[in-house]
């Protein structure tokens, strides 16, 4: 019996190498295309990255060099010449040319760029936020008391990203339309806040002693 079995076990091994060599004849192409798709991935993925780093880093380069000319109509220039990698990239270098045209004397141009940038519906949200924000502060801004007030208002929301600066804008707003008591009423209300950064705090607690205002104890 010992000698049948044995003999039964090589015939059901032979059988079993012959339909996994015929399975590996018909399908095995797949299994070396997995392979080949996984390692191709893997060095598509890794250039990718390569790439990107490198266009980041050539990125920053030349705005460092366009940054250390010493009038600001020549920093103006040479990062007007930059070509940015992604959208995101051109729009802060758009918001860095705003600045140096405001440095420059041309805060006109400075708030048209800025205002081009937070229109722009294929930025994401953020950087069309910050855009606004600062096209709102020059002091070139077209826009009424009110209207300054209802968009910082807007991005004072909660949740916003740039909430506690607008609600700074918007104190600042009320002091200029002299209600000087919803004022104090708003810095103090920032004080409180939890996410409430140091600097801006430094800057509340200035306002209300330049206000004749005492700060609440939290």
């Amino acid at each position: 019996m010992s000698d049948t079995d044995s003999f039964i076990d090589e015939v059901t091994e032979e059988v079993r190498r012959d339909r996994l060599f015929v399975l590996m004849r018909r399908y095995g192409w797949i299994a070396v295309l997995a392979v080949l798709l996984l390692v191709g991935g893997t060095a598509y993925r890794e250039y990718t990255r390569a790439s990107q780093a490198a266009e980041a880093q050539t990125f920053g380069d030349a705005i460092l060099a366009a940054l250390e000319n010493d009038a600001a109509s020549d920093r103006v220039a040479a990062l007007d010449e930059i070509a940015a990698p992604t959208a995101e990239s051109d729009a802060v270098l758009d918001m860095l040319i705003a600045a140096e045209e405001a440095l420059d004397g041309n805060g006109t141009a400075a708030a048209e760029r800025l205002n081009a940038t937070a229109t722009n519906g294929d930025l994401p949200e953020i950087y069309r936020q910050i855009a606004s924000f600062k096209a709102l502060t020059r002091p070139e801004s077209p826009l009424s008391l009110d209207e300054r007030r209802v968009a910082f208002e807007a991005m004072a929301t909660p949740g916003a990203p740039l909430r506690l600066l607008a609600e700074e804008q918007l104190a600042l707003i009320e002091i200029e339309a002299g209600d000087t008591d919803a004022a104090l009423s708003r810095l103090n209300a920032l004080l409180a806040d939890s996410e409430l950064t140091a600097g801006l705090r430094r800057r509340a607690s200035q306002l209300i002693v330049a206000l004749g205002g005492e700060i609440e104890a939290s």
